[in-house]
């Protein structure tokens, strides 16, 4: 297994502690889950980018690598749903969560006809501004509860109420933009006669 791929699959490791550390209450438990989704993004900043520079794409990288950072962001924003202190709502997990159906559905059918679809600009933006949006989430818990720092409560409100719905819509609008210029760009293998 070449470097991209283990990177890859540390990735998926990663997950898992993440979510243990997002739910178990011991001492600096959002810090250590922010290191582990920062570490995480790091290893989907270096996979690609080593991957391509070394010429070592390979079919495994390319099926695992979009599987990771999807269920990677979709773990932390389920969570987030589920964080009274994180004013979020489901609304901006269903648009993302179907957006990854719809890309992921593209995919499969591009495969089908032989055809390769690879990230666009949209699509590595959208992926970038969310796993920085999360981390920015994440690094506020941190200073909220596991140092206990007491901000004032028009601040706090501030970040709580707009700051932080904020940075998910954008990446939620990131997100649909993302998809429908996939949805456009392989429109034509979606043949409602076949």
């Amino acid at each position: 297994m070449n470097l991209p791929n283990k990177l890859t699959l540390l990735r998926v490791v990663l997950i898992p502690f993440f979510l243990l550390f997002m739910y178990i209450s011991v001492p600096l438990h959002y810090g250590i889950a922010l290191v582990i989704f920062a570490a995480a993004s790091i290893t989907d900043a270096l996979d690609g980018k080593i991957a391509r520079s070394r010429n070592l794409v390979t079919n495994f990288g390319k099926f695992l690598d979009p599987l990771a950072d999807k269920v990677l962001v979709i773990a932390a924003l389920t969570v987030f749903v589920e964080l009274p202190e994180v004013n979020m709502g489901a609304i901006p997990l269903i648009i993302i969560t179907a957006r990854e159906f719809m890309v992921s559905g593209l995919r499969l059918l591009a495969a089908n006809s032989g055809v390769v679809v690879a990230a666009g600009i949209w699509g590595k933006l959208k992926t970038a501004f969310t796993m920085v949006a999360i981390i920015a989430i994440l690094f506020w818990l941190c200073l909220c509860f596991d140092f206990s720092i007491d901000f004032p409560e028009v601040f706090r409100n501030a970040v709580n109420n707009i700051i932080v719905p904020v940075l998910v819509w954008i990446s939620t609008i990131l997100t649909v933009i993302s998809g429908g210029v996939y949805l456009k760009g392989y429109w034509h293998l979606i043949d409602s006669d076949k």
